[in-house]
């Protein structure tokens, strides 16, 4: 197993590419099962969550290539339906092909989803939302065994915003006769880029992006001739942002849609940071102290919201830049309940933060971390403690980083390419 070795006190300076959206490309690559043929995807991320997928497309039947960043999916006309626990546990998007298998295959077994550890996840409102449209749901042996001979459009009201259940019904409905509507919808632009893919496939979608969706059902769709490019990383491109600030560096990253990370600049703007926004990139620099040679930035709130809010994947990260802040921040959690994890291991490294049940009080002080054994509970947990391993004094070793290896692609080699001390080894 891998572990991240950081040495802190290296200012980060240069500039970096944003890798493709794993957010994005596991809804669109499951996407592909609703017509049969070729389908052709760039721009697709090295990761493991998309070599997890990879395996599932091909357990379903499909014939799969990859090579480096270029994404192959041949859709065969009879396959299988049924997505094992081996396969599943190891991502939670696996039950996005629920959706597609449903639409196209009418049956589907899919084992309940596993992932990361922050929280209750349930998937009822996608069920329900299945549920709606004509499907027989039920639950048996950790799987869910769902059938759909005569699905119809319906209205269906999301209780609260989920991503994965719009994402679901979207694709269920695409294929289902009538009108469906989704309201309460989420409105993350990996929505759009999804609902784009389904639309140059032949669906008829209108309101992607907004909390009302509308879709007609078509009877086929079929693939595309051209690639389609998956969205840049919005969580990738605030992590480094946050990289350069937590060091008082500058940091220019490109191949990323600033509009998609708003919220971050914001709050980075808030907090003193210069940043300077264009087409498809943008620049940090840190703020002045007029003292020298070390920068400060003070301390702001931050409440993690659905998009356009702050991103919960940016929480545990901002949360790190806080610890060196000027002042005292509260970081509030409102996506879910187990979001905190990393918050003992940043005290493990110096960090003065009080936790409580969906709120954090950091108070911070500059060069207060000291580097010290930490271990990796989710994936942007493991980002928040290398970040903070950037700073601390001596060396930060980082364990279980396979969580890291989720949502990050050469993650290392990026903030090597930025002058920081990282260095991934055998434990």
């Amino acid at each position: 197993m891998d572990k991240m070795v950081v040495t802190g006190g290296q200012k980060l300076k240069g500039t970096v590419a944003i890798s493709g959206a794993k957010n994005s490309a596991l809804p669109i690559l499951f996407s592909s099962l609703l017509a049969k043929g070729k389908h052709r995807f760039t721009n697709v991320p090295r990761l493991q969550d998309i070599y997890s997928t990879k395996l599932l497309l091909e357990q379903l039947g499909c014939e799969v290539e990859w090579s480096e960043n270029e994404f192959t999916v041949d859709v065969k006309d009879e396959a299988p339906f049924e997505a094992p626990y081996d396969l599943v546990r190891k991502m939670r998007a696996s039950v996005l092909c629920l959706g597609p298998l449903l639409a196209r295959r009418k049956k589907a077994i899919v084992s309940l989803p596993g992932g990361c550890a922050i929280g209750s996840r349930p998937i009822d409102q996608h069920l329900e939302g299945f549920k709606a449209l004509g499907a027989k749901v039920v639950l048996d042996g950790g799987n869910v065994c769902a059938s759909a001979e005569d699905l119809k459009g319906e209205t269906i009201l999301f209780d609260g915003v989920t991503v994965g259940g719009t994402e679901n019904v979207l694709m269920a409905a695409v294929l289902t006769p009538g009108e469906t509507i989704i309201e309460n919808a989420a409105k993350e632009p990996e929505i759009v880029d999804l609902a784009n893919y389904l639309r140059k496939m032949g669906a008829k979608i209108s309101g992607a992006g907004t909390s009302l969706i509308h879709v007609k059902g078509v009877e086929e769709l079929k693939p595309v001739n051209e690639a389609h490019a998956i969205i840049p990383d919005r969580i990738e491109a605030g992590t480094f942002l946050i990289a350069g600030a937590i060091t008082g560096g500058e940091v220019r990253i490109t191949d990323c849609v600033p509009e998609h990370i708003d919220a971050l600049i914001r709050k980075l703007q808030e907090s003193g940071f210069n940043v300077e926004v264009g087409e498809s990139e943008v620049f940090l620099s840190s703020p002045s102290s007029g003292s020298g040679d070390q920068a400060q930035w003070k301390a702001v709130d931050v409440t993690t919201a659905p998009h356009p809010g702050f991103p919960t994947d940016l929480q545990a990260q901002f949360m790190a830049l806080m610890t060196q802040a000027e002042g005292t921040s509260v970081i509030s959690e409102n996506i879910f309940e187990n979001r905190f994890m990393h918050v003992q291991e940043l005290m493990r490294l110096g960090a003065d933060i009080t936790p409580k049940t969906r709120v954090a009080v950091v108070r911070g002080r500059r060069g207060g971390l000291k580097g010290a054994p930490v271990m990796a509970t989710d994936l942007r947990a493991s980002a928040s403690l290398i970040l903070a391993g950037l700073v601390a004094e001596g060396e930060t070793s980082v364990s279980r980083i396979y969580h890291l290896d989720r949502g990050y692609e050469k993650i290392e080699k990026k903030l090597q390419s930025l002058g920081a001390l990282v260095e991934r080894v055998k434990e």
